[in-house]
């Protein structure tokens, strides 16, 4: 059996060992109505009451949005698909505006020591920055609760993908840039010719982690300016104390992460370098 086999088997195996054990460990809501009186029936005290939910409990609901994702019954009732469309929607603006951004001032930065020098004390002092605290002054500047949101993400998501370009620029053998003086290629031709594809494994990196952060942000943004989405849908679950809905969506939230590092990773293999 091959090691990737061997992989897959044990993914399973863990799967099931999760299912089966957290079936054992979470109770399933039910009270009992043994010693309830009629007028605590009557006034709906024998309902489920708020507990976390098995996996089999997260499955069926899983199974139950998932087979019609898309519906939209009016403000505080949309599909899982509807509300994970318009993050994602979000996310790939606010990524693209920091792409714009990060890659030129990156470049620039890593083939330029003054400039390197220049900059980087303000790099350090808004990397560390939450988007919690970027939000307030986003909402009252542009006035709309969805560019703020975009806004949020590009302030937060640039400063990976800037680093690690500029990191990746500097990173450029020497021999390669005295070939490129012996060539006497003019500073458009090394960067485009030598620098560009030899930083692009770094770059890539930049990207990868940058759009998890920006994943990240705007879960946290949309539970603060609701609407849509799917960070508003988690906290409008959890005000409904329906925490199936929540371990649910965390779930989701977990996968669609995954697709979009997987979906630059797959960009990544366009772009290879080698020696």
């Amino acid at each position: 059996m091959t090691e990737k086999n061997k992989s897959i088997l044990l993914s399973i195996a863990l799967l099931i060992l999760f299912i089966v054990l957290g079936e054992i460990i979470t109770g399933d809501g039910d009270r009992s109505k043994a010693n309830m009186t009629e007028y605590e029936i009557l006034m709906g005290m024998d309902e489920k009451q708020a507990h976390v939910p098995g996996p089999i409990e997260v499955i069926k609901l899983g199974i139950k949005e998932l087979s019609h994702p898309f519906y939209d019954n009016g403000p505080n009732d949309k599909g899982i698909g509807t509300q994970l469309f318009y993050s994602i929607i979000r996310v790939l603006a606010g990524f693209i505006l920091a792409v714009i951004v990060a890659l030129p001032i990156g470049f620039l930065i890593g083939m330029s020591p003054l400039f390197y020098k220049a900059l980087q004390p303000y790099i350090q002092i808004l990397k560390p920055v939450s988007p919690l605290a970027w939000m307030p002054l986003a909402l009252f500047v542009i006035k709309d609760s969805i560019m703020s949101s975009i806004f949020v993400i590009f302030i937060c998501s640039i400063w990976p993908m800037l680093i690690n370009t500029a990191f990746g620029v500097m990173s450029v053998k020497s021999d390669w840039l005295n070939v490129a003086r012996t060539l006497e290629m003019n500073s458009f031709q090394k960067a485009f010719k030598i620098i560009l594809p030899a930083s692009l494994p770094t770059i890539f990196t930049g990207l990868r982690i940058s759009m998890g952060i920006s994943w990240l942000v705007i879960v946290a943004a949309e539970m603060l300016v609701g609407g849509t989405g799917i960070g508003y849908y988690v906290w409008n679950e959890w005000n409904n104390l329906d925490l199936t809905s929540v371990v649910f969506s965390i779930i989701m939230i977990g996968m669609i992460g995954m697709l979009l590092d997987s979906f630059i990773a797959y960009l990544s293999r366009f772009f290879n370098y080698n020696e």
